[in-house]
């Protein structure tokens, strides 16, 4: 079959003549980009990286010796003001240990198309400023003035640093991005693994220039005259270009666990230096020496073995507790009441074990290797576990930097047991939803560590038993009892937590197609090892259609499912749900006097290979009396990208079946 090949040369065309129209220089912004109303290939988006191009470079200073220089220079083009968030930027920076990062703004403008003549407004002083994020880092901040719809923004920033570190570059962001170039130039001493991810990949092109080194030498002689004099070094230097151009945006899709795992970028980690004369040393290259690394820092593995601050406490707690079962559960109890979490992340303590407990708070590391120090000295074989939260994205490659958070694991005959105590509702292999990330990494006090699946393997249940009647004019009274289990039930008591009833019952009313509910209660909020129970009596005036004479309704009411979340064609993705679940629905439904069935939906069942999940619905009438049994079971919590279009197609033939109606007719 001939293939036509013209809508291929004009695209490649206009993105060649697009390019070229661009002038790649700071200030250098044209009347027809300001003009520009939507964007080429994306007409839905609200803004466009126009350029963005950053160089990192190591060079010798000679005060500090080699350093990090990182220049950023970037153009973005505001088409909705949706995209208004583009005016306010950020870097972070590391700023515990004495100003060894610094960051600096400049040339930040915003253009303004007025009267067919160009506009600039300039970044005043007082839109630049600085946030403490903890004890480490910090962030440059600015917000861009006078920025509109069509507005054209542009900035530039440099990042000086005493670390020999290359910051991760992202070839896409939630925009669309016409050209991203990036380029490192790194001495021949320090040698950088770098990493693409994503399913993008940018040009890439290496080269190598001769660079020189000038010494400044300083000399007193015995008659205390100075003299100087220059040495010269020569050596290699490595420079890495990559360029991406027309990149699409990344956009959120449902059960993604962070779109930026999937996102076209490239990270460097230094593995090895080697200077002439000198030894070679060797950095993290696997995730055993990452792991001991971390474990060696002063404020990780040294604060494992404090434990003349909790002791005495410890004794009263453990008092009559004999079971590992029963120390587990006090001793996390214990830590939980004890010590509040100041809700900062990080696998290193901020405050340290005892100034955290004495003052009651802490960050997450803190907590939980104070947690673990408490369960080593209970006789427990207890070891800390490197995560990466989902916000921080998968630890794809072994890197000191790939965790940002520490939780604790209890290894016993029957399996390890995880435990996080910065989580009120939390319980032993119940963690906070952010900590559910993949993989953790556990270390031992001997150096060893191996990898810990973070991904829960029982599926949580949210059992439903309702009952309800329906009179002759489609208005429907009833009552619910919900019982939730582990991840479901942490759920609900982290909704609950802090609201007032009165708030909860209003936003569960209008979520449930405005139902008015009464005699709401509550049983177990507190009780975390227990299911998380809630009652309530309801009735509703628009919960089923009276047309001709005739009742219709989704006997599921507001628990139907109604709308498919996946609606790609395809997705490159895995299907994150978080956690294996089993949503169950009994149903009692009492039809008014008068009333007769007409049309009742056929009992189904659906199971997806592999056994992935389940759905189970089956309807019957007894004597003016419906009985509906609905299941509806996800077995796995990850689900690959090979298997979309089966997960796709059970979702769209479940919402199928709930949606279908009851129809009952006058006798």
């Amino acid at each position: 079959m001939k293939i036509n090949q013209l809508p291929i040369i004009v695209f490649f065309l206009f993105s060649c003549l697009n390019l070229a129209a661009q002038d790649f220089r700071m200030g250098k912004v044209s009347v027809a980009e300001l003009e520009q109303k939507v964007h080429p290939t994306d007409s839905a988006a609200t803004a466009a990286i126009l350029y963005k191009k950053g160089k990192s470079r190591i060079e010798y200073d000679q005060t500090d010796g080699f350093i990090t220089l990182t220049e950023v220079e970037t153009r973005i083009k505001i088409y909705k003001k949706e995209a208004y968030d583009f005016a306010n930027q950020e870097v972070w920076y590391y700023s515990g240990n004495s100003n060894r990062e610094k960051v600096f703004f400049s040339d930040a403008v915003t253009f303004n198309l007025v009267a067919g003549k160009i506009e600039k407004t300039k970044l005043k002083s007082d839109g630049t400023f600085d946030e403490v994020v903890n004890k480490n880092r910090s962030r440059k901040k600015i917000t861009m003035p006078n920025v509109k719809e069509g507005s054209v923004i542009e900035f530039k920033y440099t990042i000086r640093s005493l670390f020999r570190e290359i910051r991760d570059w992202n070839f896409q962001t939630s925009v669309p991005v016409n050209y991203s170039e990036f380029s490192t130039f790194i001495p021949e001493y320090y040698v950088f693994n770098a990493r693409h991810k994503g399913y993008l990949s940018p040009k890439v092109t290496k080269e190598k220039a001769t660079k020189s080194i000038t010494f400044l030498n300083k000399e007193r002689s015995s008659n205390a005259a100075t003299t100087f004099s220059n040495d010269k070094l020569d050596y290699f230097e490595n420079q890495t270009t990559y360029i991406a151009e027309n990149f699409p945006a990344m956009k959120e899709e449902s059960y993604v666990n962070n779109i930026n795992n999937y996102t076209s970028s490239v990270e460097h980690e230094l593995s090895m230096v080697q200077f002439p004369n000198e030894p070679m040393k060797s950095f993290s290259t696997d995730w055993n020496s990452v792991a001991k690394t971390i474990y060696n820092y002063d404020d990780f593995g040294p604060e494992l073995n404090k434990t003349g601050y909790f002791e005495d406490d410890l004794k009263v707690v453990l008092d009559g507790k004999v079971t590992s079962e029963e120390r587990i559960m006090a001793i996390l109890d214990y830590v939980k009441t004890s010590v509040k979490w100041n809700d900062y992340l990080g696998y290193s303590c901020d405050n340290g074990v005892k100034k955290a407990y004495k003052e009651k708070t802490g960050n997450i590391a803190d907590i939980n290797l104070m947690l673990t120090a408490m369960l080593r000295h209970s006789g427990l074989n207890a070891n800390p576990v490197l995560v990466s939260t989902r916000s921080n994205g998968i630890a794809l490659f072994p890197n000191r930097t790939a965790f940002n958070y520490v939780i604790a694991a209890v290894e016993t005959p029957n399996g390890t047991i995880l435990l996080d105590a910065t989580s009120k509702n939390s319980s032993p292999n119940i963690l906070p939803f952010r900590v559910l990330n993949w993989q953790g990494r556990l270390i031992r006090k001997d150096g060893t560590s191996e990898a810990i699946d973070l991904m829960p393997k029982k599926p949580s249940g949210d059992n439903v038993f309702m009952n309800y009647e329906i009179d002759g004019e489609g208005k429907i009274t009833g009552k619910v009892r919900r019982q939730c289990t582990d991840y479901n039930a942490m759920a609900y008591r982290n909704e609950v937590a802090g609201v007032k009833e009165e708030a909860y019952l209003e936003k569960l009313e209008n979520e449930n197609n405005k139902i008015e509910i009464n005699d709401y209660s509550r049983t177990n909020e507190k009780e975390i090892l227990l299911p998380a129970i809630e009652t309530y009596s309801f009735k509703g005036d628009n919960l089923a259609e009276v047309i001709g004479g005739k009742i219709y309704i989704n006997p599921m009411l507001f628990y139907t499912n109604t709308e498919n979340s996946f609606k790609q064609e395809t997705r490159e993705y895995p299907v994150d749900f978080g956690f294996p679940f089993a949503d169950k629905f009994n149903i009692t439904i009492k039809l008014p006097e008068g009333f007769a069935v007409e049309t009742l939906p056929a009992p189904a069942v659906i199971a997806m290979e592999d056994n992935l999940g389940t759905f189970k619905f089956n309807i019957a009438e007894n004597s003016g009396v419906l009985q509906l049994s609905v299941l509806h079971q996800i077995n796995e919590a990850i689900v690959t990208p090979e298997k979309y279009e089966m997960i796709k197609e059970y979702y769209k033939a479940m919402i199928a079946k709930e949606t279908e109606k009851v129809v009952l007719k006058r006798i």
